[in-house]
């Protein structure tokens, strides 16, 4: 999805037709981002509304330094970010950074997009949150214990667990296909 400088100038002069077809554009797109990061379809759509909104409003914010739908999920990102805060749901629990996982590669590339999107959905929201912010967005951890007020330690221990419940959550999905057919 490539969005045209042209549009996001007519946004800038506050036109609801161009604003409209915006949000037609990147609704999609960040419902998607909005869904990695809370499980609940309503609350994802109104994150989704409400970082449409902040784009729309914040629009001088943008320099035109990078893709516009990088700096359109940023913004996404960080509101999901924002809310996952003010819930309180990460817990510094587990500071042990030499967990290991055996095989962890091979694990990666067998998942298929729309089987470890069911799974990331269904890992606690502490993980879930570090996995997406780690693997899909690309923060290092350094930055997703500044964004989130947790312990690089934290971080790093939420992400391990995370794959190694992504990985049992994998083999109970792959006996299951086995067994059924």
């Amino acid at each position: 999805m490539i969005i045209p400088d042209t549009l996001i100038q007519a946004c800038k002069t506050g036109r609801p037709a161009a604003q409209k077809e915006l949000y037609d554009l990147l609704s999609p797109f960040l419902m998607g981002v909005a869904r990695r990061y809370v499980s609940d379809f309503s609350l994802a759509e109104d994150l989704m509304v409400e970082s449409i909104y902040k784009i729309l409003t914040k629009l001088d914010k943008y320099t035109g330094v990078g893709s516009f739908q990088g700096w359109a999920r940023r913004v996404c990102v960080n509101e999901c970010l924002m809310y996952l805060r003010k819930q309180k749901t990460f817990h510094e629990s587990i500071e042990d950074s030499h967990l290991q996982i055996e095989g962890e590669d091979h694990f990666e590339g067998q998942l298929m997009a729309e089987d470890i999107l069911k799974l990331i959905d269904a890992l606690p929201v502490g993980y879930k949150t570090v996995f997406n912010m780690y693997v899909i967005e690309g923060y290092k951890h350094r930055e997703i214990a500044e964004q989130l007020g947790i312990s690089i330690n934290t971080s790093k221990s939420q992400l391990i667990l995370a794959k190694k419940k992504l990985r049992k959550q994998w083999e109970v999905l792959n006996q299951d296909k086995n067994e059924n057919g």
